[in-house]
């Protein structure tokens, strides 16, 4: 266990380093092409930190290990909202003046539900998991032209994202070293996190839903912390909910599609995608409401995530 646990570990700082080396080159590269800034950095702002859980999905659904990644997939999106943004509101009373978020945390609880209502007869199929990656491709479309509309201060603030050297070549080897962490990284956690889990008494989904989830989001949440006391509410939560869009919509539906028929365990359809749904659910008046995060609000996500997994590891048992 000692030997599984100390790759698991490896593996998990290769993709966090991973992660940030293809963030700044894609930012480098997008400076580079004369892309528009807000546009990289509302992409990268939304999507960026769900590239590590990307790499470790497609590893797993490559080597078969498709609980695993089912798991990983949805226990990194309440991971996202009970986790990481219940930390960063208690580090800092979260500001969101970014309004497209509301709207497109609606999208996540309507993505929560159309999977969960494709998934009561067990599997997902390429059809349904098609028609998740269109919907999130439309989500992403309406992303780009909601924000278009924001403050000026919010598309500033989203533009600086992306700042960072425009040289060529540096970011050209920013990408080549991302690349070949990611692939280790990925490579070395679903090898590894199965026979962790195993020695803990989990199976692969609760090892995907518990283990990986929290492992990979720990980089993130840490820069979440930091950012809520810098005050970027809003990059926190446009964080949260892209990433849970992209794992949702892009990453599930993808697997359906890729594999042709993905089974979705009874467990899965009742109490973990309702558990993620729940969550945006209680999200979303606080969005609405006073448009921001308080202390107390990331207090009761951060409880209600630890009473979630001591359910899961009650369940489990």
């Amino acid at each position: 266990m000692l030997e599984a646990l100390a790759f698991f570990v490896i593996g998990l700082i290769l993709l966090g380093l991973g992660g940030d080396s293809i963030v700044k080159g894609a930012s480098g590269l997008a400076q580079r092409i004369g892309a528009s800034p807000f546009v990289a950095g509302l992409l990268l702002v939304a999507f960026g930190t769900s590239l590590p859980e990307l790499a470790v999905n497609a590893r797993a659904v490559w080597t078969g290990s498709q609980a695993l990644a089912l798991g990983n997939a949805v226990g990194s999106n309440v991971v996202n909202f009970g986790l990481t943004l219940g930390a960063a509101a208690l580090a800092a009373p979260l500001v969101v003046r970014w309004r497209a978020l509301a709207p497109l945390l609606l999208c996540f609880i309507a993505g929560s539900i159309a999977t969960i209502a494709f998934g009561l007869d067990g599997v997902l199929s390429r059809a349904e998991g098609a028609v998740l990656v269109v919907a999130f491709v439309a989500v992403l479309a309406f992303a780009l032209v909601r924000t278009r509309r924001e403050a000026p201060e919010v598309q500033d603030a989203i533009a600086a994202f992306v700042r960072t050297s425009g040289d060529l070549w540096l970011n050209l080897l920013r990408l080549a070293i991302a690349a070949a962490l990611l692939y280790f990284g990925a490579r070395l956690v679903v090898q590894h996190a199965p026979p962790l889990g195993l020695a803990l008494g989990m199976e692969p989904m609760l090892t995907g839903l518990l283990v990986v989830a929290v492992g990979t989001a720990l980089p993130e949440i840490a820069a979440a912390v930091a950012a809520a006391r810098r005050g970027h509410g809003e990059m926190v939560v446009g964080h949260v909910i892209g990433s849970s869009l992209f794992n949702l919509l892009l990453i599930v539906g993808g697997m359906a599609t890729f594999t042709g028929e993905l089974p979705l365990p009874a467990s899965f359809v009742r109490f973990e995608l309702p558990a993620a749904l729940a969550f945006g659910i209680a999200l979303y008046p606080m969005l609405k409401g006073d448009l921001r995060v308080s202390k107390k609000e990331g207090g009761i996500l951060l409880v209600a995530f630890v009473a979630w997994l001591l359910f899961e590891l009650w369940l489990s048992r």
